[in-house]
């Protein structure tokens, strides 16, 4: 599977890299799309994005990010995702040859023993509510997989390793270990996201589980030709009748 995040796609900057996603078709099977499909979150710029986006001849599947609720137009956006070739998952889940994919955007409070508590004035309570959230709609989501084999997608990252080289003053505002809690209960596959473009590629969870970092402003710096990652997922071979 192909997997991209922050494309901040904008009317202003159409030489995008969509025509670059449409190789996947030789590469792989799926395309996951983790957040920031657009770069004001304006319904303009969603319209352009799934124009475009239609010569990508493989199932796509996405989250939002920040960037697409900056101009309060995010349920506009989703309905058009809904509309459109790109399968938005938003607290939900679906299933492509056997393989389960959960959704959410998730959202920030830092990591470990970090993590912001809901202490104090009424607007901490309600950021910590929001991460919280998030992070049982991410469960309730795995939770309603049966197959062996659970992949999922975030914007904003669940663990700590992969937005290293991001100062450590905003590590807070990247991500949130709640979001990593629901990946090691549910024995997630392997989890992909986006958000910290200048942290590191990869990390593992402190169950095991693989944890990318496809923001396309980091994987530019190593391949400026290739800026996806791929990733091989084994798919179980179907139990047979006796």
């Amino acid at each position: 599977m192909g997997a991209v995040a922050d494309l901040h796609y904008s009317l202003q900057s159409q030489a995008s890299i969509v025509p670059m996603l449409g190789r996947l078709v030789d590469e792989a099977d799926v395309l996951l799309l983790c957040g920031d499909l657009t770069h004001h979150g304006r319904t303009d710029e969603a319209a352009a994005l799934v124009r475009e986006m239609a010569a990508v001849r493989i199932p796509m599947l996405a989250v939002l990010g920040n960037h697409d609720h900056h101009s309060d137009q995010q349920d506009e956006i989703k309905r058009m995702l809904v509309d459109s070739s790109i399968h938005l998952l938003d607290g939900d889940a679906t299933e492509i040859r056997g393989v389960g994919f959960a959704g959410v955007k998730g959202f920030a409070s830092g990591f470990g023993r970090h993590l912001l508590e809901p202490w104090g004035e009424r607007i901490v309570k309600e950021f910590v509510h929001e991460a919280v959230e998030e992070a049982l709609r991410l469960e309730s989501a795995l939770a309603g997989l049966r197959t062996p084999q659970r992949i999922a997608l975030l914007h904003y990252a669940p663990i700590a390793d992969t937005v290293q080289g991001e100062p450590p003053e905003i590590f807070p505002f990247l991500g949130s270990s709640r979001l990593e809690e629901a990946l090691n209960r549910f024995q997630v596959t392997a989890a992909f996201h986006g958000h910290a473009h200048h942290g590191s590629p990869e990390g593992r969870t402190s169950a095991g589980v693989p944890v990318y970092n496809v923001s396309i402003p980091l994987l530019r710096r190593s391949n400026p030709e290739r800026p996806y990652r791929i990733v091989e997922i084994e798919i179980e071979p179907a139990a047979t009748a006796g």
